[in-house]
């Protein structure tokens, strides 16, 4: 299987990838043809198992039944544009230039290029056994993503961008790749430098990424699936990551701040963010700034999550960590001076029907016209 994989990556990148970087005259640019041509394949093989597995199991067994899917096309478009268009152009025409400035992969302890932090650099023993090796990659791969996951939440104007992935109210195995582009950009850059610092060679690092993004793909997908009593500690089941997805609680506002994982939901249960035992809950975000991106396509998702961005990075309340919504100028509000029961339904209550004794706070949130907490996660 390994040398028919390897055939096919050859012949793709001599037929197809590298005429096309001739073409464009930006072979001299890119990456490594068969790094390129590899990424590309792995791509269209995520894309069949979506398609080919996850997707039936959604008609199978069904977290919600919904009576048409028509706000997971977006999704779906914007899965496909990723995997086949805007990951290959980034990774080869700017991470790769990054990785080799800085040296490129670790080739040893005698290697002076190499990350002087590359995990192979001290432990020169685990390139003998190759899949311990990418098991201990990827657990810290995923733990820096534990830990930036939980920051795009905390810190207003990230999450201004990272709203874009939660507004979706069919949260289904195409919902992982929805996001913003500059939120894409800042997670790539953070994770590829991980990778160069521990010395990922670029087609381990094209394993990695597929293997966080299939279970990612899995752990979207609209199933009641879990992994039992024991895996759930582990690992992140579909069940596991829709809690973190859920509608605000207006009776348990902290309720939602959980389940970050992105594959080890071990990290959630270490630092106390883990959630289970809940019943299935709707998805999506009650803010009505963030909801609207419903209405759109996948032009207006990124002008609705840019205009929150700018509102919030211009802002001195989008640099305090914090759960926001957004008000109609886009600049965070603080949830805590949100009625969460009077908004939780889009509800705005004009001034003049306010309380004798409202308090500012609660005239703020009215007047701003936003609605339960935008961190809905």
């Amino acid at each position: 299987m390994s040398e028919l994989w390897s055939h096919l990556v050859s012949w793709f990148a001599s037929h197809g990838v590298l005429p096309l970087l001739q073409f464009l005259h930006i072979d001299g640019l890119a990456g490594d043809p068969l790094d390129i041509a590899e990424s590309l394949l792995i791509a269209t093989l995520q894309l069949g198992i979506i398609g080919l597995v996850f997707r039936p199991l959604e008609s199978l067994v069904p977290a919600e039944r919904w009576t048409d899917r028509k706000l997971t096309r977006v999704d779906f478009q914007y899965t496909v544009m990723m995997l086949v268009g805007i990951f290959p152009v980034f990774s080869y025409l700017v991470l790769t230039p990054v990785a080799n400035y800085f040296g490129g992969p670790d080739t040893g302890p005698g290697d002076a290029s190499a990350s002087p932090l590359a995990i192979t650099h001290w432990l020169p023993g685990l390139k003998a056994h190759p899949l311990l090796l990418f098991f201990c990659y990827y657990v810290v791969y995923d733990f820096v993503y534990y830990w930036m996951h939980r920051l795009q939440h905390a810190l207003p104007w990230w999450w201004a961008l990272h709203s874009m992935h939660h507004s979706t109210r069919q949260m289904s195995c195409w919902t992982n790749d929805r996001g913003s582009l500059i939120d894409g950009f800042i997670q790539s850059m953070i994770l590829a430098t991980v990778g160069i610092v521990m010395g990922v060679e670029p087609d381990q690092f094209a394993w990695l990424v597929l293997v966080g993004e299939l279970v990612q793909n899995f752990s979207h997908a609209n199933v009641r699936i879990g992994f039992g009593p024991v895996f759930n500690r582990v690992f992140v089941a579909p069940k596991f990551h829709r809690l973190h997805h859920m509608l605000v609680d207006p009776t348990r506002p902290k309720l939602h701040n959980c389940n970050f994982g992105q594959v080890l939901s071990v990290w959630d249960v270490l630092f106390g963010t883990a959630l289970y035992n809940e019943p299935p809950r709707p998805t999506g975000v009650g803010d009505p700034m963030v909801d609207a991106d419903n209405e759109h396509n996948l032009i207006g998702l990124h002008w609705n999550a840019f205009r929150r961005f700018w509102g919030a990075v211009r802002s001195p309340a989008g640099w305090k960590f914090g759960e926001v919504a957004f008000g109609p100028d886009y600049v965070p509000i603080p949830v805590e001076q949100l009625d969460l029961h009077a908004l939780g339904h889009h509800v705005m209550q004009p001034a003049t029907h306010q309380a004798p004794h409202a308090s500012p706070a609660d005239q703020t949130a009215t007047a701003a016209g936003v609605t339960e907490d935008a961190t809905a996660a």
